[in-house]
């Protein structure tokens, strides 16, 4: 491993890609703002012809949102059903669903292996410089999540301690945004790997898996003292060992459709999802699925 300034460490992405430190030393951590978009402009990449097949990138390993049935090949949950609905709207007979993971969904977007994410993928700026975004679908607190037997309580108890999250994700960034705003760091890096999957704060570690189920198993096997996730998936993972530290929340999320910037389809999804705000479709599918 190799020293990094914060300067230095402004530059690095976490993986995510979803915030960086302030260019200047002794610059701190700015928020990172969530905001909406809808249709793009110019058609850069044009959308496939309605009434044929519309490919749609879901997760299959979060239940209640995108979980594949491994023996039948069938998934469900509640982005499949937005899913199906919206390109019902759109015109499309047939949905063809793509699993994608938070280290592959953008790439397998801009290359046209998919036409559209529907993927726990949460609305943010950093991410509206390429991609377009429906109007958020969802809303949801980014936690962290402790064994029981650590006897942790608070955040303060993790003082010196690991945190994990799952690469790809927002959630690195988020949480050293929050915990500078709680003083419970002053952002310093002190270390990091090429990779930034390990990375050494002034008073805590942070460590990043390349799954969610990985990042589960470190909390069992005490790899590490927290994970940090969404707590849409972090039900996923949840058990009767486990709890959520209560009063701290990471930030909020929103999730949103994505599309290639300045599609076609970036319109035809606003208005599909917008329609199904409207007139509550998604707030009916929301608890079906909660």
């Amino acid at each position: 491993m190799h020293a990094v300034t914060r300067r230095q460490f402004g530059a690095i992405a976490l993986s995510a890609a979803a915030c960086a430190f302030g260019g200047l030393a002794g610059c701190t951590p700015a928020a990172t703002k969530t905001t909406q978009q809808g249709s793009g402009s110019a058609a850069a990449a044009p959308a496939p012809a309605p009434e044929g097949t519309i490919v749609v990138g879901v997760r299959s390993d979060i239940v209640g949102f995108g979980l594949q049935n491994e023996k039948t090949g069938k998934y469900y949950g509640l982005e499949i059903d937005i899913a199906k609905e919206m390109a019902s709207r759109m015109g499309y007979k047939e949905v063809e669903y793509t699993t994608v993971t938070p280290d592959n969904r953008k790439e397998t977007l801009l290359a046209g292996e998919v036409d559209a994410l529907v993927a726990c993928y949460s609305i943010a700026d950093s991410r509206l410089e390429n991609l377009d975004f429906s109007p958020a679908y969802y809303t949801d607190n980014v936690i962290a999540v402790v064994q029981k037997s650590s006897l942790i309580d608070s955040i303060s108890d993790l003082k010196g301690c690991t945190f994990g999250t799952m690469a790809g994700s927002n959630a690195a960034p988020l949480l050293s945004i929050k915990l500078y705003n709680v003083g419970f760091t002053n952002g310093e890096v002190v270390k990091t790997n090429d990779d930034n999957s390990e990375v050494d704060f002034d008073t805590w570690h942070l460590s990043q898996f390349p799954s969610y189920q990985a990042l589960s198993d470190a909390l069992e096997e005490g790899i590490v003292d927290a994970i940090v996730l969404d707590g849409a998936i972090a039900h996923t993972y949840i058990n009767d060992d486990r709890s959520i530290i209560q009063g701290f929340n990471v930030a909020e999320q929103s999730y949103g459709v994505a599309t290639q910037k300045n599609s076609e389809l970036s319109g035809m999804v606003h208005d599909a999802i917008q329609g199904m705000l409207d007139d509550g479709t998604i707030a009916k599918l929301v608890d079906k699925w909660d």
